[in-house]
C-alpha cells in the first residue's frame, strides 16, 4: 500500500471543514486503506484524518492499541461522517500531530465521548470512548472541522512546547 504524504501547517486544506460523504465507493475504500497504512507507518501515530492527506472528505481512522498511553483500546476504528453526540468530564493533556511535527501543546478535552458515524461497511455505529481514545476521536474530528490542536491550546504563551522527541 502506498503511503500518503502528510500535509503540514500552513497548508490551507488543514483549516477547511470537510464535506459529508454521501456514498462509499471503491475510491473511498482506497482512501481508508491508505489512511490506515499511513497511520500505522508512523510508530506512535494513533489517528489520521483525511485533510492530513490532502482530502476534503469527512473520513478519519484511529487505533490506539500500539500506544503506551493506552489502557483500554477498541482497536482500529474507521469514522465516516463522525460527530460527537455526548461528552463528559475534562482533562488537560499534551497533544501532538503529524501535521504540526515540531510542537506539542496542552489541550483540554472531554474524558468520555460518544461518537456517531458510519463505519467502513457503511453501517451506522456509535462508539463510547474513554480516556486516551476519547482524546484521539476529538482530535481527529477537529481535523475534519478545520480545527488544529494549536487552536485549542489552553494558553498559547505557556502551553505550546517545541517537540524534543519524535519517537
Amino acid at each position: 500500500m502506498k503511503l500518503l504524504p502528510i500535509r503540514r501547517l500552513p497548508d490551507p486544506v488543514l483549516k477547511r471543514p470537510t464535506r459529508q460523504m454521501t456514498r462509499l465507493d471503491r475510491s473511498i475504500h482506497a482512501l481508508i486503506d491508505a489512511l490506515i497504512a499511513t497511520m500505522h507507518h508512523y510508530p506512535r501515530c494513533v489517528g489520521l484524518a483525511a485533510p492530513q492527506a490532502g482530502s476534503s472528505l469527512r473520513v478519519a481512522v484511529m487505533d490506539s492499541s500500539r500506544h503506551p498511553k493506552t489502557i483500554r483500546s477498541q482497536g482500529l476504528i474507521v469514522l465516516i461522517n463522525p460527530r460527537i453526540v455526548a461528552n463528559e468530564g475534562a482533562l488537560i493533556q499534551r497533544e501532538g500531530c503529524l501535521s504540526i511535527p515540531d510542537f506539542t501543546g496542552n489541550v483540554r478535552r472531554a474524558t468520555e465521548v460518544v461518537v456517531a458515524a458510519l463505519d467502513q461497511t457503511g453501517a451506522h455505529r456509535q462508539w463510547r470512548l474513554e480516556g486516551f481514545e476519547a482524546v484521539i476521536a476529538q482530535h481527529e474530528i477537529d481535523h475534519l472541522d478545520g480545527i488544529l490542536f494549536l487552536d485549542r491550546v489552553i494558553n498559547p504563551a505557556t502551553d505550546v512546547f517545541r517537540r524534543t522527541s519524535y519517537g
